[in-house]
């Protein structure tokens, strides 16, 4: 699914014009993506949770070269999904 087809469904369902549909998505996104740049936790009952992890400095290998590395800390995004969403995924419920 891509974001078209998320404008698209919320055309479709809500009875809102295609631009307000898109706005309202954009929206979404951009909060969502605000709140993760602040390293804040997106927790959506019943979907899952959206959260900023920060990973270390470490040492690693060129996989070519076979030298020593280090692999700078950075930030990663990680979505666990909730009991429900998996449990639907696997027609459970």
């Amino acid at each position: 699914m891509t974001k078209a087809d998320l404008i698209e469904n919320v055309y479709l369902k809500t009875g809102f014009s295609k631009k307000e549909s898109a706005d309202i998505v954009e929206m979404v996104f951009d909060i969502m993506k605000s709140n993760l740049e602040e390293g804040e936790k997106i927790k959506i009952a019943g979907f899952g949770n959206f959260v900023v992890k920060e990973k270390a400095t470490r040492r690693g290998r060129n996989p070519q070269t076979g030298d020593e590395i280090e692999i700078t800390s950075r930030r990663i995004l990680t979505f666990k999904p909730s009991q429900v969403l998996k449990a639907s995924i696997n027609n459970e419920g």
